[in-house]
């Protein structure tokens, strides 16, 4: 085995919580914007949607190149989008510039679309067939980390105040900052992001290398995919959960202030809770795969516990006592946030010897998807019957999920 997989993984999980950093740092301090711009809280979630939107009709071609060109090239792409759109951001620092913050937020959806499908692709060709799911872990970890950056660093670099030349300073710090980061990492992967180690660290992997070009049809994969019933049931229900995950995450600021006036920073604080935990749970079930490999079972207990952590969620927000929204808070994240690698290890199980750019990227477009509707649906519905009816929404379909599963 390579001594720079480790480098490999950790250098794309830092540019990946960059890049997720950059998707949530509007929705979490949703209020300020909104005030700051003059826009509608609809136009504010849709900086958050705009990853999601632009991630499913690109996701075929950025798989498509990956399956031909490799991990390197694909990391670069991403790294420099990620760098462009954090730079572009920094044109918008006064009240009339929203578009050009929306062509910032743009440029950076087009970079996750790059960085999304890799976990699962990193983790078999660098690392041994013992350490996959726990280097898979660790690759999703980087997202994960960013959000939780994303809704800690917002409130506290930009506080609510009214004057809006001041507010432009707040802003302005955290966008030189955020672009300083990016352009550091995109030159790091430019100088450490290899192909491939020397040798393949496992029999699969050296089985895949040996087949000739011609053998492999990305099309024909595809298609093989989606004939594939367990495969399609996964994809279903892992766009279930992930997309009530987006959901929870774009409107949270929205609810928790809606309840708790003034608790901007709480706010933030709770989504670092959801997002820590879940990294947590992450990284628990990445070792459990590696040593059980009972990936159904695992998966199916995950999933009732996300359910059962959405309904406390539900319930507690509205009691007035926000030490036990940070608790139900916590238990939902732990789940919800954990599930996300296992179904990324399960889909390349069910699907093996196909690609894992290509199973995980599908299973991506069907979390953006439902991600999307979800946050306008559930949107729609606090503004006009409450957050309690809101998030009653996302459990009925995370029921649906755990039938399905």
């Amino acid at each position: 085995l390579s001594r720079r997989r480790w480098v490999v993984v950790l250098l794309f999980s830092s540019y990946s919580l960059c890049n997720a950093f950059q998707w949530i740092q509007y929705s979490s301090i949703n209020n300020v914007f909104l005030r700051f711009y003059g826009v509608s809280t609809f136009a504010i979630d849709w900086l958050s949607m705009s990853y999601m939107l632009t991630y499913i009709p690109l996701l075929f071609p950025v798989a498509w190149l990956l399956d031909k060109r490799g991990l390197r090239l694909i990391a670069l792409a991403g790294s420099a989008l990620n760098a462009l759109g954090a730079w572009v951001k920094l044109g918008s620092l006064k009240p009339h510039l929203f578009p050009v913050t929306v062509l910032g937020q743009v440029i950076c959806s087009l970079a996750q679309v790059f960085i999304l499908g890799m976990p699962s692709r990193i983790a078999s060709v660098w690392f041994g067939s013992h350490e996959v799911s726990t280097a898979c872990s660790i690759a999703v970890f980087g997202n994960q980390l960013g959000i939780a950056v994303g809704f800690l660093v917002p409130p506290v670099l930009v506080p609510n105040v009214e004057d809006v030349e001041k507010l432009a300073y707040h802003i302005s710090i955290m966008f030189f900052m955020t672009a300083g980061v990016a352009t550091a990492l995109f030159i790091l992967v430019v100088i450490v992001f290899k192909e491939k180690p020397p040798h393949p660290p496992s029999r699969a992997q050296a089985l895949i290398q040996s087949r000739s070009p011609e053998e492999y049809s990305y099309v024909q994969s595809i298609l093989r995919l989606l004939r594939n019933a367990n495969f399609l049931l996964l994809m279903v229900t892992y766009g279930l959960n992930t997309g009530c995950f987006y959901a929870l995450s774009t409107l949270l600021n929205r609810m928790v202030i809606h309840h708790y006036p003034g608790e901007e920073v709480n706010a933030g604080r709770i989504g670092l809770t959801i997002i820590l935990s879940g990294m947590v749970g992450a990284l628990i079930s990445g070792i459990w795969l590696d040593r059980t490999k009972t990936y159904k079972q695992t998966t199916l207990v995950v999933y009732i516990m996300s359910l059962a952590g959405m309904i406390a969620y539900t319930f507690t927000l509205s009691l007035g006592h926000l030490w036990v929204v940070f608790v139900t808070a916590g238990m939902l994240g732990f789940f919800m946030t954990g599930y996300l690698p296992l179904g990324f290890e399960f889909a390349a199980e069910l699907t093996y010897p196909e690609s894992e750019g290509t199973s995980s990227g599908l299973l991506n477009v069907s979390a953006q998807i439902f991600g999307i509707a979800f946050t306008i649906g559930q949107g729609q519905i606090m503004d006009h019957y409450g957050t309690k009816a809101g998030n009653t929404f996302l459990c009925s379909f995370l029921f649906l999920g755990t039938v399905m599963t």
